[in-house]
């Protein structure tokens, strides 16, 4: 039975409140610069380009900085390491709303900001799942809602404030917000502390070299991992750019073009995760390769939706676009750490999420600038959407192939003697 914190049984229930929010913020405050992009833009005079290489600073300082973070929240206290993060890139915000130039924006934004940001997801799941043993499931499930209702908010209220007031105090308002709520959790969170027995010298931890090894030297965790990081290419793409394509294209403020963006994409993809989070529970009692099947189906069916996005059409079937393919990137959201964990030994289980994560978002962090240069030399982005396309195609394929071939070997070359051992004791 879970034990009960000394502040009382529904401490847990504050401390995921506690955490909602700050990942809410985490996640919404990378919208506020992708719903401004064209302000920003236009009032510093930068170029397509410009802007898109100082989004993909920003996803290459969140990749390096990922694998710190975990450090970090193995060595000190994560009630600190989490909560100085909110502070740090919440001041990172602030002070990208007084930004008067490129390489200021590459300072706070990019580099400070991405970082800061980076640091918190390890400690912040780590506090989540030592105070929720009995109510884990639901407590994720609720947690994770964060990140869609953050993104959403962000890209409607970011817009709203700067086509009132102007870009500048989006960040201001967003980063003061950030400042406010991290003050809150130096007061109210604690770390849970760790049982007697529970604990292990330095020298016992696995390296992050024992991550790099579990997941490149396996089929399928490098399939996944390279699935991941075409994933998070397109998603990045699309959540820098798009924004701007409603305004540029369709003549949304950037209000309307904040919500819009995130909006159908996100209700959508909310339930998706619903529908294949349980249809792949159930399919993985027959073989738990069809995870990685369904991944391969919702790569492929959200394709489809990106190629007629690059196509002239209205207003309307853009939505559609939108939502059909939020809900089918959910089906690889929704199966992302049960198939990496399928194929890698327990104790790696966080470092192997670390190698994939700094992976995926040091590829997929090429995306903005990469985009940004087609898009500056044939003057939109309609172009784009097939590439982005073709990219989910060759991963689906990619990923289908593994599966069938590679999947159940590298289950049981890890789990089948667990497996035997229960069988025969039935």
């Amino acid at each position: 039975m879970e034990k009960i914190c000394h502040k009382g049984k529904y401490y847990k229930w504050e401390v995921l409140l506690l955490l909602w929010m700050a990942y809410l913020l985490n996640q919404g405050d990378r919208q506020v610069f992708n719903t401004v992009l064209p302000a920003i833009r236009d009032s510093l005079g930068l170029t397509d380009t410009s802007i898109g290489l100082i989004a993909t600073i920003f996803n290459l300082s969140f990749a390096i900085a990922v694998p710190v973070g975990g450090w970090l929240g193995d060595r000190f206290s994560r009630k600190w390491v989490t909560t100085l993060s909110v502070l740090f890139f919440s001041f990172s915000t602030m002070f990208t709303g007084l930004a008067t130039s490129f390489l200021a924006l590459v300072v706070l934004r990019s580099v400070a900001t991405g970082g800061g940001e980076a640091l918190f997801g390890p400690s912040n799941y780590s506090i989540l799942a030592q105070y929720h043993t009995d109510t884990r499931a639901r407590a994720m499930s609720i947690h994770q809602t964060a990140y869609y209702i953050g993104v959403i908010l962000a890209g409607w209220l970011a817009g709203v404030i700067a086509d009132s007031l102007g870009w500048q105090y989006s960040f201001l308002l967003f980063g003061g917000v950030g400042i406010i709520w991290g003050i809150l959790m130096l007061i109210r969170l604690e770390d849970r502390p760790v049982p007697a027995g529970n604990t292990a010298s330095g020298n016992m931890r696995p390296s992050f070299f024992n991550g790099i090894k579990a997941v490149f030297a396996c089929p399928t965790a490098l399939t996944m991992t390279l699935g991941f990081s075409g994933l998070i290419f397109v998603i990045t793409g699309f959540m820098t750019w798009v924004p701007a394509y409603l305004q540029e294209e369709f003549g949304q403020s950037q209000a309307a073009a904040g919500f819009n963006s995130m909006f159908w994409t996100y209700v959508a993809a909310f339930a998706g995760v619903l529908v294949a989070g349980t249809l792949s529970d159930r399919l993985a009692v027959r073989n738990k390769k069809y995870r990685m099947y369904l991944q391969a189906l919702g790569l492929a069916c959200g394709a489809v939706f990106l190629f007629f996005m690059g196509s002239k059409t209205s207003l309307a079937m853009l939505y559609v676009c939108f939502a059909g393919w939020g809900f089918f990137r959910a089906f690889f959201d929704a199966n992302t750490y049960s198939v990496l964990y399928d194929v890698t030994p327990e104790r790696l289980h966080a470092l192997c999420g670390s190698v994939m994560g700094m992976t995926g978002f040091a590829i997929g962090a090429l995306a903005p600038v990469i985009l940004g240069a087609i898009k500056q030399r044939v003057g939109s982005l309609e172009g784009v959407f097939p590439i982005l396309a073709i990219i989910w195609i060759a991963c689906s394929v990619m990923m289908l192939a593994v599966a069938r071939l590679s999947y159940q070997r590298d289950h049981d070359r890890i789990y089948k003697p667990i497996d035997s051992n229960t069988d025969n004791s039935k």
